[in-house]
């Protein structure tokens, strides 16, 4: 399979208003992965709702899969069925939607997924993914890490926990990925010592740090998949009375900017769920306007730590 050639948008996203240049009118249907899990989520739905509603052109279907692999696939078959112009998908499971996004894609509807890709062998059915580089914002990750156990000078004896997202779940494997093979390369001497899925949950990742806390004397660092579950890791730290633990995670929530301001949390991975969004009604929008899309279509996602913190406004999720 020929992968696309990847072009990295990063500049600021502008979404095409009512009266602006569309001759025409586009019914767009959108399916979520689960919008109650956490606020990231509902922020997002609300600012796609927001950027639709505010073009004249845009007529939403907004949906959303509750984390339901089945359920997700019985709506993008409801939305084929519904005729809509174009089907973004926020995936539940990278691989097991394939066959509701190849039968949308037989179907004559235009796919674009966003935040979350799904696997590879479903590229050819998909006209675009909107979303952040996630493989890079897990060794962005890593090296905010790196830096911190050099700054300390610990970055030849130092042990780290892994607490991943939702198994089989293409953003949880990318970070989980590009922090595992990156870590080596700038601090080959720490050890990742146990690596638990927190399934996007504080309150589970609490409980997977709680044992963790348990089963070892010697943690420096913990690198989660988004400040979520970084925070709840934090708690459970906080509550055993161990200090010292340096805190990463990726995807910048205001909790995590919160404990960032305490001095108890090191960094993260700046993004937006709005722009988030935005981006993929813009890629839509772009793609049924017959414009050159690229295939990877990437906003940037850069470090954030206790240190430049201030060049950041807190996140509103």
């Amino acid at each position: 399979m020929k992968l696309r050639n990847v072009m990295a948008a990063t500049t600021a996203v502008a979404l095409i208003y009512g009266g602006a240049a569309s001759a025409e009118s586009f019914k767009i249907g959108i399916t979520q992965n689960n919008v109650g899990v956490d606020s990231y989520q509902t922020t997002y739905e609300k600012a796609f709702i927001a950027a639709a509603d505010a073009n004249v052109d845009v007529e939403s279907v907004v949906l959303d899969a509750g984390g339901d692999v089945a359920r997700q696939i019985a709506q993008m078959e409801d939305l084929i069925q519904q005729e809509v112009d174009a089907i973004i998908i926020w995936p539940t499971n990278g691989e097991a939607v394939i066959p509701a996004v190849r039968k949308a894609h037989k179907a004559g509807i235009p796919v674009i997924v966003t935040n979350s890709n799904i696997a590879e062998q479903g590229f050819d059915f998909v006209k675009s993914f909107s979303g952040p580089d996630n493989i890079t914002q897990g060794a962005r990750s890593a090296e905010i890490m790196c830096d911190k156990f050099k700054a300390m000078g610990i970055e030849n004896e130092a042990h780290v926990v892994h607490i991943t997202g939702q198994p089989g779940y293409t953003t949880a494997i990318e970070r989980a990925k590009g922090f595992e093979d990156r870590l080596p390369e700038v601090c080959p001497n720490v050890t990742v010592i146990d690596t638990q899925p927190g399934d996007w949950s504080r309150e589970k990742s609490q409980k997977v740090m709680e044992a963790f806390l348990v089963k070892y004397d010697d943690i420096d660092g913990v690198y989660a998949g988004d400040d979520n579950m970084g925070v709840g890791a934090l708690n459970a730290a906080k509550a055993a009375g161990r200090e010292g633990i340096i805190f990463v995670g990726a995807t910048n929530f205001s909790v995590g900017y919160e404990a960032m301001e305490r001095g108890e949390y090191w960094g993260s991975i700046y993004q937006s769920p709005v722009d988030d969004a935005e981006a993929a009604l813009k890629t839509a929008i772009d793609v049924l306007s017959g414009k050159d899309v690229p295939f990877l279509n990437y906003f940037d996602t850069p470090k954030i730590t206790q240190d430049n913190m201030g060049d950041f406004t807190k996140p509103v999720f």
